[in-house]
Formats: C-alpha cells, structure tokens, sequence
C-alpha cells in the first residue's frame, strides 16, 4: 500500500524531464518523459525515497481487519441452521380428541345411533267454531287447564238477539196450536150434532158436509201446526248451540304454550287474511310426550317394534332415559331416504319438554357377549394403515400410534376389546399426515 498517491507522483515527476529539453522529437497530443537522472547527477533526500516507499500492513493489523467477515458468516450458517430446522419440524398440528368410554360385559349393545325431537301427540290450536270477537281470554302461557275449561269467549249480543227472536216465534206456535186445537174440538161437536139432525132430515146434506169439512180443515191445521212448533224448537235449538260456541273451552286435559288472541281481536276458524285470529291458544297434552326420529333406509333393519332404547337430551347429556320403540311409520321420505320411527319413554318427566333436540341410542334385546369390560369409540377415530385397525392417542402433546382389536362397528361407534383403555384421548379430526411422535395441540368436540 502506498502511503500517499500524491507524494509518490510527485516524486516521480520531479525525477522526469522532458524529452525537448534533451533533443528528442514529439508528435503532437503525446509527452515524451525521460529520467531526468540519466542527464543530471541523482541526489535524492531522505524525504523523497520515504515518500516511495509502500507500506504492507502487519499480520496484527490483518486479523483484527478479518474478524467482522468471520463473525458475519458465522452469524449466516446458525441463521440456515434455524431455517433448516424449521422446515425438518413444524409447530403443532390442531385435532379434535375425545375420550374412550368403558362398558361392562353384559350391558346392551348399541346397533345404531340417531337424533330427533320430543313430540306431543295430542297438540292444539283451539280456536272457535264461528267468527267472532274476542272479549275475553282467561289463559296464559304454563297454565294447566281441564277438558271442558272456559278459555276465552266471543262476542255473542247477535246470537242472543236471534235465540230470543226465535224464543218468540215457538211460543207464538204453541199459542196457535192451542187455538186450531180449540177450534177441531168445537168443529168436532158441531159436526156430531149436524149427523144426528142430519139422520132426522133436520138439516140438509149441505150442513153435514160443512161440519165435517170443518172438522178436516182444523185436524189437517193442527197437524201443520204440531210440525211448526218442532220446526220453532230446533231453530232455537240451532241459536242455542251457536250462543254456547261464543264460549270457548279446553278439548282436553294439557298445558297453554302459547297464547295466540287478545281481547278486541278477530278471530275465526279459516284464515281470512287481515288482523283475522285462527286460533286463541296453543295446548299440548303432556302426558302424550314422545320421540320422532329420521333412520336412514339403509339401516332401518336394525329397527324393530319393541326395541329397547336409550334417549339422551340436548339439555341433560348426562342424563340417560330408558325408552322403546313404538312403531316404525311403514313409508319413506324420498328426498332425505329416511323412515320414520315413533320411540316412547320409559317413564315422563317434567324436565321433558315439547321439540327439544334429543340422541337416541337403538340397543339390542341381548346383552354383550364378552368376558370383560369393552371400550365404545367413535367410527370417525379408527384408521388403517399396512391392513391393520389403528387408532392415533394424544399423549402429553403428541400422538401415539395404536393398534386396536374391533369387536363390533356400528353406524357411529365402534367397540374396541384389545389396544385401547378407558379415559384415553383418541383424534377423531386432524391432518392425513399424522405420523409418530408429531407434536398435536387438543381440540375437545
């Protein structure tokens, strides 16, 4: 290295003539320089050769001048090292686990899983017979009622004035045949008299016929008369009727679960658009409590008449209700593929309520035929790999793969008798690339 770039050209210049000074030509745009020491005497000072001199750093100077390379390429390799790693091992994968359940040798074994919802079979919209005008509503909602309770009345000031007008019209029936019956009796001695004159030649023929004419007129009046006052007293009949369907009463023995009228409202027994009411209240018969359930047709052979079943609420999951199936509906819903199953409990409970969502489990009348305790999985946790049955067990934040024995499969479980114990978290969701020892994060269903 040179100590100066301008001391060394300058030394250099003040050695250098130019070739003019010393006869030697030039052609224009070049300088010829020759060494001014070849034509005079060199003496040099101490400060010029110093300037000429280049210094070489020392091997102290170039290792403290090395060390930030070193240290950045040291820095790079760790660097690719954590990349490398990184990609060699990703962070945890998320699987949804849940825990295996035991069941003892003996219990009844589930064949086939669904979900429905509890039903009433007597439920009702009570409403009235005729349209008319509320006014008055003597229910709420949670009310228990009886068969033949007064819920609500009409307006019947129209219905009362028609039965009264019909009221009079039978009785001036009755008075008119009281008088025709007067009538026949007189009618009747008249003409009794005119046959005994007539006999005597008292009377003429004429008189005889007119009295017995009489007599006919007044028999064939009362008649008439005895069918007006029946036909009076069934049109009365008919307003009385009408006058006790203002009055609106419980069909049967239930509980109001919606009030559906109020005072003032119109209401009648067919929609009629508008502000039109078509019913008062809404009661349900909660000793008919049952289950409707959807089975796949493809399954509805492991359903029969019968059949013991175990119902769970969505609102209870840990309350198990024994239950039977009642009927199977003999027909099928094209577009879902379902069949229709009636399921009745065991015993009714004032926890269960109409449509509220229910599991229900189909068992079989047998028992489980094993010596002891098996483990009930879901269908979605089992796995196969090589040809074998596996099953992937979260442990400690890993998976562990496990070899299991199946004894049964179901719809939705599966029953496990060797590899697997009770209270053990099996994934039943996650990745495709689960693999041995893979660090998992739990994710509970």
């Amino acid at each position: 290295m040179v100590r100066s770039g301008g001391g060394f050209f300058r030394a250099v210049s003040q050695s250098l003539v130019p070739l003019k000074e010393i006869g030697i030509e030039w052609s224009p745009g070049h300088s010829y320089m020759w060494p001014r020491s070849r034509f005079a005497p060199m003496n040099p000072d101490k400060s010029t050769l110093d300037n000429l001199r280049i210094e070489r750093p020392s091997p102290e100077k170039r290792a403290v001048k090395r060390w930030p390379l070193f240290a950045g390429a040291a820095a790079f390799l760790v660097l690719l090292a954590v990349v490398i790693w990184w990609v060699s091992h990703p962070g945890a994968v998320m699987v949804k686990t849940v825990l295996a359940k035991s069941i003892q040798a003996g219990t009844p074994n589930t064949l086939l899983n669904a979900s429905g919802y509890v039903t009433a079979r007597r439920a009702a919209t009570v409403s009235s017979k005729v349209t008319g005008k509320v006014i008055e509503v003597l229910v709420e909602e949670g009310m228990r009622v009886e068969a033949g309770q007064v819920l609500a009345r009409l307006d019947s000031s129209n219905v009362e004035a028609s039965m009264l007008l019909s009221q009079a019209q039978l009785d001036s029936s009755r008075n008119s045949l009281e008088e025709t019956r007067a009538n026949l009796e007189l009618s009747e001695r008249e003409f009794k008299r005119t046959s005994a004159l007539s006999e005597k030649s008292v009377v003429s023929s004429s008189d005889l016929d007119r009295a017995e004419a009489d007599v006919k007129t007044f028999r064939a009046r009362l008649a008439r008369q005895a069918k007006d006052i029946i036909v009076a007293e069934r049109g009365l009949t008919v307003w009385k009727q009408q006058l006790d369907d203002m009055t609106i009463r419980a069909p049967f023995d239930g509980i109001i679960t919606s009030k559906n009228a109020q005072p003032g409202e119109m209401i009648s027994p067919m929609s009629s658009g508008g502000f039109t009411r078509t019913g008062i209240c809404t009661m349900v018969d909660m000793n008919s409590l049952e289950i409707e359930v959807d089975v796949n047709e493809n399954y509805i052979s492991r359903v029969e008449p019968g059949q013991p079943v175990e119902a769970v609420l969505d609102s209870s999951p840990d309350w198990h209700i024994p239950a039977k199936v009642i009927a199977i509906i003999p027909t099928a819903d094209r577009q879902k593929a379902t069949v229709k199953v009636r399921i009745g409990f065991g015993k009714l409970d004032p926890r269960i309520l109409p449509d509220m969502g229910v599991k229900v489990a189909f068992q079989s009348a047998g028992a489980v035929q094993a010596t002891g305790p098996s483990i009930v999985i879901p269908k979605s946790a089992l796995r196969q790999q090589e040809g074998r049955d596996i099953v992937w067990v979260a442990q400690g934040g890993h998976v562990e793969r496990r070899a299991v024995k199946i004894a049964l499969t179901g719809d939705e479980t599966a029953t496990i008798q060797a590899g697997l114990s009770a209270g053990e978290s099996v994934v039943v969701e996650g990745p495709g690339n689960l693999s041995e020892g893979m660090q998992i994060t739990e994710a509970k269903p």
